[in-house]
């Protein structure tokens, strides 16, 4: 595969985690003309003289079109405008295909597709249909859950002992954000033509798995237990979850149950060169985020 290392390549929303974690990928690996975009400039001051930071914001179309002049590749990173990501990221489509733009990498979702009922997913859908309409090369990274996602209430689950999940769970190949990171950073210096992508971790974990390495980890048992989606909503909003978020977290295990989560691909390791992060190495290597 041919090397873009010396192409000036963009990386959008460089002021979130993921965002950062690529621009610094790319400068561990080499690239000389990286970019790093971002509503506030001042929050990666620190990245170095060998990084241009530039503002973007989705919602303002000339700084869209200033911060795309001469750029080569685009890592196009989702914006975290719920409700009004197609029009943002639509926007910044049609600006780099009339700014030059040759590639496109976009972080999208497992299983995109407009059904009403999968969550946020549409959005994803649509996004990744103007790219194919476009007509700049592109590649679409669908980005599978973080591992991250699971230490926000461990510490609750563990101290209860019961882990809620769907009845016929599947299981969900977690990725660490780092090595999508990584991942995204290799397609933008790397990949051609036009493709889709799983951004997977290296196996399936189900919710009896998450249980045991609870029960291991967090040195007390913990019980999966399965429930119907309306009850798993029920409880997320009994416990202070807002009832769109719930439904979203639903919708996510929904498609645990489809199989759409369980899926497990070699794109990490291919546009990174490292395995991806074992889900249980990951729990173990965050272990102060658990109960004691």
């Amino acid at each position: 595969m041919t090397q873009f290392k010396d192409q000036a390549l963009l990386v959008t929303g460089a002021g979130g985690k993921l965002g950062r974690l690529a621009v610094e990928e790319l400068v561990a690996r080499g690239a000389t003309k990286i970019i790093a975009g971002t509503r506030d400039p001042a929050k990666l001051t620190d990245l170095g003289s060998n990084v241009e930071v530039r503002r973007i914001d989705f919602d303002d179309l000339a700084s869209l079109e200033a911060g795309f002049a001469g750029v080569d590749r685009l890592l196009l990173i989702s914006t975290d405008g719920i409700g009004k990501r197609v029009a943002q990221q639509t926007a910044a489509i049609e600006a780099a295909k009339a700014a030059g733009i040759k590639h496109i990498v976009y972080t999208s979702a497992p299983a995109a597709r407009p059904d009403a009922d999968a969550g946020v997913v549409p959005e994803h859908f649509w996004t990744e249909v103007a790219l194919a309409q476009s007509g700049v090369d592109f590649t679409i990274l669908r980005n599978h859950m973080y591992a991250e996602n699971n230490l926000g209430n461990i510490n609750q689950v563990i101290a209860s002992g019961q882990l809620f999940g769907l009845i016929g769970d599947r299981g969900t190949a977690y990725v660490t954000r780092a090595d999508t990171a990584r991942a995204a950073a290799g397609a933008l210096l790397l990949a051609e033509g036009k493709t889709i992508e799983d951004v997977t971790g290296p196996a399936p974990v189900t919710n009896e798995d998450r249980a045991a390495l609870y029960s291991e980890l967090g040195g007390k048992p913990v019980r999966s237990i399965a429930v119907t989606p309306a009850e798993l909503r029920a409880g997320m909003v009994s416990a202070g979850v807002p009832e769109g978020f719930a439904d979203v977290l639903v919708a996510f295990q929904t498609d645990a149950v489809l199989g759409h989560h369980g899926v497990v691909t070699d794109v990490v390791e291919r546009y990174s060169g490292r395995k991806p992060q074992a889900f249980a190495e990951f729990l173990r290597a965050n272990s102060t985020a658990l109960a004691a």
